[in-house]
């Protein structure tokens, strides 16, 4: 029997790259204009062995020239498939349209999953629960443009239709590749820095800024791991970007949102400036592992206690994250970096049991019992981690807009003193009991 899946939505919501996705092809033109998809695409390819029929639709749009028509055509699709994914824009708030063709989709009783695309990183996963005010119970976030999401989502359809993979079960899995992107400013020795890591010449090296504009990228194998290192453009500040440079910070941006670390490089024969710390933020910003790169350690311009004390008053936010002491130039420490890179992906790829978090947390607010809201008990119920890369963990509360930002810092420092997390962000996330908690 070939399963028949509709992927429905409003215009530009991304139907047509998800429906690109499971062909792994470009069967549909997808475009950033409304209503590029008008009638139904279907084409039938294999969900993990099993036939599927999938079924592109147009955009519920009443204001496009044939919205009535593309509407009448969607829900008449409805009728006659096995699951409807309804994607959205998990960029845009949810919208009151989406939740009444979700409602005429349930009213036909046609199983229905709730896709909200473009999260491109585990930030936005955490601020789109928001859509569960559409009413649906079985939400998935994923980008189809980053292929992100795209497993669990399978998996949760076999398991909808009561399906085991027919593929050969392979007797080994293979250790995730660990992407690492290499950032820091102009001349900070990054290409230098890649060469040295894969033993040859890679990267175009220049003393010249602005050198590497395309992300240049080379795996290795390091004790069994693969190793995935990519050289981004340097970067330099917003006033000096010139011509092909603007292409490179958005590539940049491009590379850390497909990494898992970001191998931060300074040039310590010079004075740490602000434009180091606006890099650094980066890796922040993207949830990624962080090890630090001291290059050019043979010219440095101060002792190493000197420099270790600006950085970590300078990188407060980078306290977590270790510092090795490098040189391009005479291969000082670079076995040290792929080491160190192994080192962090394990604690960025931890999962805690669920009760060694309660166990932990709860002598922690006995040590130091949460500050009460107004005179009324704030208090946590349970605590699970719901997903890593990084580690993830979601605090059940009675009051959770009452948990203060100094209380959760204390709660990340014990994790960090019980765990270690050693080069990675630790993401708290306070819910209450009705709540959804996974994405």
């Amino acid at each position: 029997m070939v399963l028949k899946i509709a992927i429905l939505g409003m215009p530009n919501v991304g139907k047509s790259s998800l429906f690109n996705c499971f062909l792994k092809s470009r069967s549909a033109i997808t475009s950033n204009i409304a209503g590029t998809t008008r009638d139904i695409k279907k084409q039938t390819f294999l969900l993990a062995g099993h036939g599927v029929e999938l079924w592109d639709t147009g955009g519920f749009d009443p204001a496009h020239i044939f919205g009535d028509k593309i509407a009448s055509l969607n829900m008449e699709a409805v009728q006659s498939c096995d699951l409807v994914l309804y994607v959205v824009d998990g960029k845009v708030p949810p919208q009151d349209a989406d939740k009444q063709h979700i409602l005429g989709v349930q009213k036909q009783n046609c199983p229905c999953f709730l896709l909200i695309n473009k999260v491109d990183n585990d930030t936005e996963a955490l601020s789109a629960y928001e859509f569960a005010s559409l009413g649906v119970q079985d939400m998935f976030f994923v980008s189809a443009s980053h292929n992100r999401g795209l497993d669990k989502l399978t998996q949760a359809i076999l398991r909808h239709f009561k399906l085991k993979p027919l593929q050969a079960p392979q007797v080994q899995e293979t250790p995730e590749r660990i992407q690492v992107g290499i950032i820091g400013r102009v001349n900070v020795g990054k290409s230098s820095i890649l060469n040295a890591l894969v033993a040859k010449e890679r990267a175009l090296v220049s003393s010249v800024a602005g050198t590497t504009v395309d992300p240049v990228d080379e795996t290795i194998a390091h004790n069994g791991q693969e190793i995935c290192f990519v050289d981004t453009a340097g970067l330099r500040q917003r006033g000096k970007i010139e011509g092909l440079e603007k292409f490179a910070l958005d590539r940049t941006r491009k590379v850390l949102e497909n990494a898992h670390i970001a191998l931060l490089i300074l040039d310590a024969s010079t004075p740490f400036v602000d434009l180091d710390e606006k890099i650094a933020s980066l890796a922040d910003e993207f949830r990624l592992g962080v090890v630090v790169v001291l290059n050019k350690w043979d010219i440095r311009h101060a002792s190493f206690e000197n420099i270790l004390q600006t950085f970590k008053h300078k990188f407060k936010f980078l306290q977590h994250a270790p510092i090795i002491t490098a040189s391009a130039v005479s291969k000082r420490h670079i076995l040290q970096i792929k080491d160190k890179i192994l080192e962090v992906h394990r604690y960025f790829t931890m999962r805690i049991s669920t009760s060694t978090l309660n166990k932990v947390i709860g002598e922690a607010t006995q040590r130091h019992p949460l500050p009460s809201d107004h005179g009324k008990i704030v208090r946590i119920y349970y605590s699970t981690q719901f997903a890593s890369c990084p580690p993830q963990i979601a605090l059940v509360m009675n009051r959770p807009k009452a948990l203060h930002f100094s209380y959760k810092r204390y709660l990340t420092n014990t994790l960090r003193a019980k765990f270690g997390f050693l080069g990675t962000p630790i993401i708290l996330l306070a819910k209450g009991k009705e709540d959804s908690i996974n994405p």
